[in-house]
């Protein structure tokens, strides 16, 4: 492999652009691939390589990303890829799918002889078009030298979790952080809720916590959002949904019960049967 690897990216969504961007901006070699072709235009444009099918993309990289909506979705693409999977590509998994798919993605890679790297990530449209992603990776160390200009291209810091993908440890994480978030968008929509419903100006909250122990950038953020009539899309509702939905499913299994999260999930699947499940997460205000 040369100093550059080459890299095939499987989704150039809301995050996948993003990335894609980084990856070309690194100087790294980058064939993309989108169902819809339109979204890979833009990497197009800005140098990448964009073949018609996802086995013509894959054929002959070193590393392999998927960035796609949930895990049957990597599966699928995965299979249509087949033809151009070689043994000994680095495959980096970064779509959040939770615990138990992990496995099942990881026989994907061993019946293709890749190197399988759970490796979710941490932010939404802007840490990923800025190149301030959290990386948390999970796999064997022999296939970080291969990786690490990928990583540093499209993260701000990379989190080695485990030494092995076998037990999804990165996934795991990713969910742990995933609740945090969900919980504070979903607080944040119902707080403002509230404050109207009350005849209380919602500045006049944020106002009274900014600067103190209450406060968050977050917090801010997303109010932000809501007040200003903003859903332009960052992370959809209905990706938050799916992330709860996988959230409160890891939970179970464990033996663990999350009143929140359960009601997190409700919220936003209601705010998506009310005609916002391709707004931004800060959406599931309308839920209220």
């Amino acid at each position: 492999m040369s100093e550059k690897p080459t890299v095939a990216l499987l989704g150039t969504g809301i995050m996948g652009a993003g990335m894609g961007h980084n990856v070309l901006a690194a100087g790294l070699p980058l064939r993309a691939w989108n169902r819809s072709p339109e979204k890979a235009a833009p990497l197009a444009d800005a140098g990448a390589t964009v073949p018609d099918d996802p086995a013509d993309a894959v054929r002959g990289a070193d590393v392999v990303v998927t960035m796609l909506g949930n895990a049957d979705d990597v599966r699928a693409v995965m299979d249509q890829a087949a033809d151009g999977l070689s043994s000994g590509q680095v495959w980096l998994q970064t779509t959040t799918v939770g615990v138990d798919p992990t496995t099942g993605l990881r026989e994907i890679a061993d019946r293709h002889g890749l190197t399988f790297l759970d490796a979710p990530v941490l932010g939404t449209r802007q840490p990923a078009e800025t190149g301030q992603l959290t990386m948390f990776v999970a796999g064997p160390p022999d296939a970080r030298s291969t990786v690490d200009p990928v990583l540093d291209a499209v993260g701000r810091a990379t989190v080695w979790v485990a030494d092995t993908a076998e037990d999804a440890a990165a996934s795991r994480l990713k969910l742990v952080a995933n609740s945090w978030v969900l919980a504070v968008t979903a607080a944040t929509g119902e707080t403002i809720s509230l404050a109207q419903g009350l005849g209380v100006d919602p500045q006049a909250f944020l106002d009274a916590i900014s600067g103190g122990p209450l406060d968050l950038p977050y917090l801010q953020a997303k109010a932000s959002a809501i007040l200003g009539d903003d859903y332009t899309p960052n992370f959809t509702v209905d990706n938050a949904a799916k992330d709860a939905g996988l959230i409160v499913a890891a939970a179970e299994d464990a033996g663990i019960t999350l009143d929140v999260a359960q009601a997190v999930g409700a919220r936003l699947r209601r705010a998506s049967e009310r005609g916002h499940g391709g707004d931004d997460m800060a959406g599931a205000y309308f839920a209220s």
